[in-house]
Parts: C-alpha cells; structure tokens; sequence
C-alpha cells in the first residue's frame, strides 16, 4: 500500500453533475443545474511521506481516516464518539449454508454509538456545523438518521429538530431521537413527504441539515469501505453489498472505491450491489430502464429503506456503474428469513441490513455470485433498533409473511424436566 499526506487546502465541493466547483465555505448541497455536491479531494497534492498509521490510536474509526475526508478541519471543532471500528464477522456455517456460497463476511455497523452506520456521517456533518457556527442542525427519518442527529447534535451542544413519518418509525428509533434531546415533529405521508419539508426548511438563517444530501454525511460513510478493506489487509473482496434506500451508503461505498483506486490502495474493483425491498424498489427500476420514477406508496417492513423517491439516486447509480454491480430486489419475506438466520447465527441485525444477506442468496441462486467468491455484507443497523418485529415474526403475527424460521416462545410445560 501506497501513502501520502496531505497539504494545506486541497478539497471543495464539486457538482456530480456539470463539474462545477465551489468552496468548502458554502452551505449550499445542490448545483444551480439541480445536480448534488460531493467533496473532491486534489490527490496530487499529497506527499508519500505520510502514513495512515500516524492516526492509529484515534479513538474514533471515522476520524481515523482525517487525511481521506477532511484534512483542514482544525481539531476544535470535531466531534466523536468512538463511531466505527465496527467489527467484520465471517459468516457462520448456517448462514452460508443458507446463502450458498462459502466465503461471507459481515461488516456490522450496528455497532456504532447509536446502533447504525449514519454515526459516521454524523460525525462528519457535525462537525462541519460546529466550525460554521451553526445553531441548529435538523433532518428528515425513518429513525436511525434522526437518532444520530440528536446523539451527535446533543453531545456537540446543537440543537436538534427532526421530522419523521407519522406511525412509519420503530419504537427503537423514535425513543432514541426523543431521549437524546431532539424537537420531534410528525407528518402525515411518507419519508420522502418529511424530505420535501426540510429542504423547505433549509434556507433558513442558522439551520443546517443532516440528511444524505449534505456532502459531509458521504464523507463519514464512506470509512465504512476504507475501514473493511483495511480489515481485509487491503484485500479487495469480489462483492460488496448493501442495502438500498435514499442512496446515501450506495453513492458514499462508490466514491471510497474511486478514491481507494486512486490512491492505489487497492488494485482490484470490487463490485458494488444495491438491495431494495419489492415494495421500495424505485432505483432498482431506474437501474433497470434508465428512467427514474418515484414509487409514491413505498411499502416494506424494513422501515429503513422504506423510500420511494431517493435523493442520491443518480450518484448511486454512477457509483454502480463505476464498479460494474448491479441493483436488485427482494421480497419481505426474503429480508425477514435472512435476518432470522442472521440473528441466530449470534450476529444479529435490524430488518433492512438482511436485504443483504437475502440478496446474495438470490444472486447465488441465479449464477451472479459464484459460491466461491468473497462477499462483504454490510449491516446497516442493530437488533433492537427494530425489537417489535422480531416477536412478531417468531410468533407468526406478521401479515403474509410465515415463519418459516421461528424460534416461538413456549409454556413452561413443553420443557422436558
């Protein structure tokens, strides 16, 4: 492996869609064109001097990685928590017995502070508020954004408001948000109606919003890919996979794999896969027909990615592209018989991380995957993020999904004593 140091200002915002460049003083995330921002780092200003180990003993595994994601942010201003350092799991014999294939890791980013991988961009975008002056910062979520948004904000003196889809967020998350400090508001509609309304939101004097539209929130996430692929020795995997809802992790994972080339970290592309639920697949279609076409009712139980108008969409799909993947679909059965399996191979996950593992089956099956190849999952989110479905689900109570890997709880007369 190669390594480099930064120098002095060598990054800004650069539009995804017309190249235009602006400043990193700007509070703005779309280009006058409607295209996102991403932070653009200029590689040849680094000299081969430096070594990614002098950040070894950094407690946080985001921060880690300071010279990759924002190597001029003086140190007052970042904030952490011990976010990422998230550890990498080789499947288990039951799960590769249940996928078909042989060489499965899980990269857990449930356990991050606040049990999902939105800490690393939190983390980010944070303390990219702190250096602007920000008072307020606030977001739109199915739950794991929003109880990020209040941990981070909260430990970082912020005030945090969140919006979020009326009776659409598992207890797990919606307690999270309220206990850390946030203002909570709800909307009638879905995730995407609590979008419209902070980009509304987001001109106003002194708010600053933390949804995946802010660059900075691609930046934290996307160690998740620097970090597994140091936990592989630089070794790249055949596959990554991950789940799939606003897009966010998809366009985060292809812009570290660019870089990570780049940087000549690695010499081999792994292929990117983007996992959408049937009843939320808008970019899976997209990927499919090359037009884009909100889903107006998105409907699946894994709350997380239960997103019909994703706003990272058209960097996702470049990102796919760029690392030859692919997007596909599963059914809510499917995700709920691989979290099974997942939870009871003592790893554990919320409902939309076993997109993953149902992918995989599925593209197994189909000849996609061959069974020999390295896979890397990535787990968006903890097991308790999401307790209700889980009994649920073992005690066959969940509307056209069976059990059929249930764990029912028993009366004490069915023990043999």
């Amino acid at each position: 492996m190669k390594v480099r140091k930064f120098l002095p200002e060598v990054s800004n915002f650069e539009c995804t869609v017309c190249s235009r460049n602006f400043p990193l003083s700007s509070v703005q995330f779309r280009c006058s064109c409607g295209g996102l921002l991403d932070v653009v780092h200029d590689w040849s200003l680094y000299s081969p001097k430096y070594e990614l180990n002098a950040f070894k003993n950094v407690t946080s595994g985001v921060w880690r990685y300071k010279p990759l994601i924002y190597p001029e942010i003086a140190e007052k201003f970042i904030v952490m928590r011990g976010e990422g350092r998230t550890s990498l799991y080789e499947a288990t014999d039951n799960v590769h017995t249940y996928a078909g294939c042989s060489d499965l890791y899980f990269k857990h980013e449930g356990e991050n502070p606040t049990g999902s991988f939105k800490d690393r961009g939190m983390a980010v975008g944070i303390s990219e508020a702190k250096r602007l002056g920000i008072e307020t910062v606030f977001c739109a979520s199915t739950g794991n954004t929003s109880a990020s948004l209040a941990s981070y904000a909260s430990y970082a003196g912020l005030k945090s408001i969140v919006i979020i889809p009326e009776g659409k967020v598992a207890y797990g998350k919606l307690a999270q948000a309220m206990a850390y400090g946030a203002e909570v508001y709800t909307v009638k509609g879905t995730f995407d109606t609590s979008l419209q309304i902070v980009l509304k939101l987001s001109t106003r004097e002194g708010w600053y919003l933390m949804n995946s539209i802010n660059p900075w929130r691609i930046e934290g996430q996307k160690t998740i890919i620097f970090e597994l692929l140091e936990n592989l020795e630089w070794h790249s995997p055949d596959w990554i996979v991950t789940p799939a809802g606003n897009l966010g992790n998809t366009s985060a994972f292809g812009k570290a794999l660019k870089e990570a080339i780049e940087l000549e970290l690695i010499n081999d592309l792994p292929k990117l896969v983007a996992v959408q639920a049937n009843g939320a697949k808008p970019f899976v279609e997209y990927w499919k027909t090359g037009v884009f076409n909100q889903e107006p009712n998105p409907q699946t139980l894994a709350s997380a990615i239960n997103i019909g108008n994703p706003v990272s969409y058209q960097k996702a799909f470049s990102a796919l592209q760029y690392s030859n993947g692919l997007a596909i679909n599963v059914s809510d059965q499917a995700i709920l018989d691989a979290k099974a399996i997942i939870d009871s191979s003592g790893i554990g996950c919320e409902p939309a991380s076993a997109t993953t593992l149902a992918g995989i089956k599925k593209m197994v099956e189909d000849g996609t995957i061959l069974p020999s190849e390295k896979i890397v999952a990535i787990l968006t989110g903890n097991l308790l993020k999401d307790p209700q479905i889980i009994i649920d689900y073992h005690q066959n109570q969940l509307n056209n999904i069976e059990a059929n890997f249930a764990n029912e709880i028993q009366p004490i007369e069915n023990l043999e004593m």
